[in-house]
């Protein structure tokens, strides 16, 4: 059986193929730039129109960048409040429980020095750690004043630990702890109460029990904590060596630790918590605290308040789509007579529609594009002109871009397929 020979295209057969396939380019080609220039011809005829419309999407496209920054700002400022207590801090809280003594005496299973000490040599990280004796007395001020207060007995690494802001003077150091020196560092709030100043607390005397402190430092916490901490606005902190001859025993009731990584306080705080309940007995309870959990749900928080305002914010694009959606359906009904000369013409629906889904687009993007220049030039012009850092993120940008694109497409469809499905001859009637 003969094998038939594929027929070999002439040059003019070739030539026809590559010009027609050409003519279809340039045609599609010419046919999107007629549609871009038909959409800005339409926004020139008509700029006062357009832009009031487009003013709706300025507005709504601002202000999703603005409720992001304003999110992601009110998101940043809780969390560093928050760490400047202490983000890489395990406090470890005896909560309850006793053990019998002689006599049938019982007395509370507290944590000791020696519990500390064994979850330093081993919980690897730990690069500070801190006892603390709390104690309350009357301090003397000379001519038959006193004043109540709350004295905690800390070790020197206290200060690192708890994140402390020395505001005059010095924070007492090893040397004074080792040497049992009756120094004391006291709380703004209480320095300004006795003394009027920072400053001119430093150097003063204060009796505890009898016994003359020297007032070497002033301190205030690294953040505001509103008295939610151990630490209150009467607290004067001395070294541990100290105190604990004032209580009398090493019992101690928190027991402060700093891990080198954030990332490893979790661990840290859950391996420390099985080395002191192993050191006593099973009914004695003790609980580690630490603010990875409250760092998280405030995260948490902050996404969802900048969900709501975009929920808000997408409802302003929602009417500027709206108001677009009337413009187009009122520039469909002015051009009536351009629909059917178009038609007439050749125009396909599929053609006149996207024209005029194309104008719609383009007026929500102009919008979009605006507001969101306008939104970001908000807080880059904080950062640039003040010492404030405001967190920006392009995803906002990104998000009201895409949003005027959609709002464009979504608003546009019915003015456009209005203005499609037109009968040629019934438009050309029109006056």
């Amino acid at each position: 059986m003969a094998t038939a020979t594929p027929t070999k295209p002439t040059p003019l057969t070739a030539s026809r193929g590559t010009f027609d396939a050409t003519l279809a380019s340039a045609a599609s080609t010419i046919a999107f730039r007629e549609t871009v220039n038909l959409a800005v011809d339409s926004f020139r005829a008509s700029k006062a129109r357009f832009l009031l419309t487009m003013l709706g999407m300025v507005i709504g496209s601002a202000s999703i960048v603005l409720v992001v920054t304003v999110g992601l700002t009110g998101q940043k400022y809780a969390l560093d409040q928050i760490s400047g207590i202490g983000p890489n801090m395990v406090e470890m809280q005896f909560v309850g429980g006793t053990i019998a003594g002689p006599e049938n005496t019982v007395s509370p299973d507290s944590m000791t020095r020696e519990d500390m000490a064994a979850v330093i040599d081993q919980v690897p990280g730990i690069i500070a750690s801190s006892p603390m004796l709390e104690f309350h007395d009357r301090i003397s001020m000379g001519s038959g004043i006193t004043k109540d207060t709350m004295l905690l007995g800390v070790s020197p690494q206290y200060k690192q630990v708890r994140n402390l802001k020395v505001l005059a003077g010095r924070f007492f150091d090893d040397e004074d702890s080792f040497g049992h020196e009756h120094v004391a560092d006291i709380v703004l709030p209480f320095a300004i109460e006795l003394y009027g100043s920072a400053d001119a607390a430093v150097g003063r005397t204060i009796s505890i029990t009898g016994i003359p402190f020297t007032v070497i430092g002033v301190f205030k916490e690294g953040t505001e904590t509103f008295g939610q901490s151990e630490i209150s606005k009467q607290t004067m902190l001395i070294p541990y060596t100290v105190a604990r001859y004032f209580q009398g025993t090493d019992n101690l009731k928190q027991i402060f630790f700093t891990v080198a990584n954030a990332s490893d306080v979790e661990p840290a705080a859950q391996r420390i918590s099985a080395i002191i309940k192993s050191r006593h007995r099973p009914s004695s309870v003790y609980h580690a605290e630490t603010l990875t959990e409250v760092l998280s749900v405030m995260a948490k928080i902050g996404t969802a308040l900048t969900y709501v305002l975009l929920a808000a914010s997408f409802i302003t694009l929602v009417v500027s789509g709206v108001g677009i959606m009337n413009s187009m359906l009122a520039n469909v009904q002015s051009r009536l007579r351009e629909i059917g000369i178009r038609k007439a013409l050749g125009a396909t629906s599929r053609e006149i529609r996207l024209q005029f889904l194309t104008e719609a687009v383009f007026l929500s993007l102009s919008g979009g594009i605006v507001g969101t220049v306008l939104g970001l030039a908000v807080p880059f012009g904080i950062n640039f002109f003040t010492e404030l850092k405001i967190p920006t993120t392009w995803w906002s940008a990104v998000i009201a871009l895409l949003t005027s694109v959609v709002v464009g497409v979504i608003f546009g469809t019915l003015p456009a397929n209005r203005a499609a499905s037109l009968d040629p001859v019934e438009t050309l009637k029109y006056e």
